[in-house]
């Protein structure tokens, strides 16, 4: 069985940092693409940042910079490192993985972020 649990997340000031991971178990070497999702409070979730199979990255226009997305594939771990954050990065984050060979998508249950002076 497939599940994927975040942690990390926390009350940060602006400028502060945070790394947020995310535990894949279950079948983690058919793990296809990882990302990080972001949702806040009455706005759609969006992408924060992508990463494949092997290693291609893509980042949301805001993120661009700041924040680093990385994987250990033989951990079946996703990593988001964010730096400089802003309020506006406030959010609840989501860990998102497909799995192969049928593109089977699963979500985390998702982690707090909240950044405020």
């Amino acid at each position: 069985q497939v599940q994927l649990v975040e942690s990390g997340g926390g009350l940060v000031q602006p400028g502060g940092s945070l790394r947020l991971s995310c535990a894949a178990s279950g079948n983690i070497f058919s793990i296809n693409n990882m990302g990080w999702f972001r949702q806040a409070p009455g706005k759609q979730r969006e992408l924060v940042a992508l990463i494949t199979r092997g290693g291609t990255t893509r980042y949301e226009g805001s993120v661009k910079g700041r924040f680093t997305i990385s994987r250990d594939n033989a951990k079946g771990t996703l990593y988001l490192q964010m730096t400089n954050l802003k309020p506006e990065d406030t959010a609840v984050y989501y860990c998102n993985a497909d799995f192969l060979p049928l593109g089977v998508n699963f979500w985390g249950q998702g982690t707090q972020v909240t950044v405020s002076s």
